[in-house]
């Protein structure tokens, strides 16, 4: 198999206007500061963005035209009259009640009420945000390589390697041979092993980290498909993968670092494509859950001799 290292470009279709604000937590971070100053406006007031034209909102931001072009190109959109559009739909919505605004950080003295329904909120926005913004072609190209693979390899380190461990262990139980790997070392010389029916999963919410971009780098170059799961499709890591899927960048506040947030959009992902492989494994990854359900019931019966407490 050869690979070609390429840059990442936002997706072909337009995203919708609910995915607006989730496409602007999650590029901005990589854009130049006049286009983070074009983005930021548009989420931030896209009723009365929509009503500019480009050079009001060049004016209004302290831009170019030309800015704010690139900066609607980068978001998705084929040029600034289709993000004029998706802005006024996006503020329909919010007048509509569908699309709530951001709620407020958590303070230190919140109540526990009040700490509770924020992070309800932040999750579900979250969950909204990468449901929006994920590629379905890029998730189906994946689960395709999954369903096919002769092994699975999952990277992750911190909170992103909880995650790589649940995806492995919803493989394992259709009968996927996967592996998670925190360990960079391990990682590495595991990758070497990999070849073309194989394929290797990077887990790094900032897109660049070291311990995590090298195995997928080694089994880049050996041959198998790459996956990325990112919330910097536009990082370093994108460079060794064939497939990207991206999560949402969730706010973060000093309560609330990265690590919390992404671990929620993260595991959204992992869950599709769990079930978009059972789907394409059906005949043999239904037999194997009910293997393992049953393995477990016995493990956990008082006459399997392992009762639960």
């Amino acid at each position: 198999m050869t690979h070609d290292v390429k840059e990442i470009f936002a997706g072909d279709a337009p995203p919708a206007p609910a995915a607006l604000a989730a496409k602007v937590r999650t590029l901005a971070p990589s854009m130049t500061r006049s286009m983070q100053r074009v983005a930021e406006a548009v989420a931030g007031d896209p009723a009365g963005c929509a009503a500019l034209t480009v050079t009001g909102l060049a004016e209004l931001t302290g831009t170019s035209e030309a800015t704010v072009v690139r900066t609607a190109r980068l978001l998705g959109y084929p040029g600034y009259r289709d993000l004029r559009l998706a802005l006024a739909g996006l503020a329909a919505q919010q007048q509509s009640g569908r699309a709530p605004a951001v709620t407020a950080d958590i303070a230190v003295d919140d109540p526990l009420p009040d700490v509770v329904a924020k992070l309800a909120y932040d999750e579900q926005q979250t969950l909204a945000d990468t449901a929006a913004a994920l590629d379905t072609v890029q998730l189906g190209a994946a689960v395709t390589a999954l369903a096919a693979a002769r092994r699975v390899d999952v990277y992750g380190v911190g909170a992103s390697g909880l995650v790589a461990q649940d995806l492995t262990q919803k493989l394992l139980r259709i009968g996927i041979v996967s592996h998670a790997h925190s360990d960079p070392h391990l990682a590495v010389t595991n990758a070497v092993q990999l070849r073309a029916k194989d394929v290797a999963i990077a887990i790094t919410h900032s897109g660049s980290t070291g311990d995590v971009i090298e195995p997928l780098r080694v089994a880049f170059e050996h041959g198998a498909t790459t996956v990325a799961i990112t919330g910097r499709p536009d990082g370093p890591v994108a460079q060794y993968a064939d497939h990207v899927l991206t999560t949402s960048t969730a706010r973060e506040s000093e309560l609330r670092p990265a690590a919390m947030s992404s671990r929620t959009s993260q595991l959204l992902v992992v869950d599709c494509l769990f079930v978009g492989v059972a789907q394409r494994t059906y005949e043999t990854a239904a037999p194997a859950l009910s293997a393992s359900y049953e393995a477990l019931a016995h493990r956990h019966s008082p006459r399997g001799g392992g009762a639960a407490r």
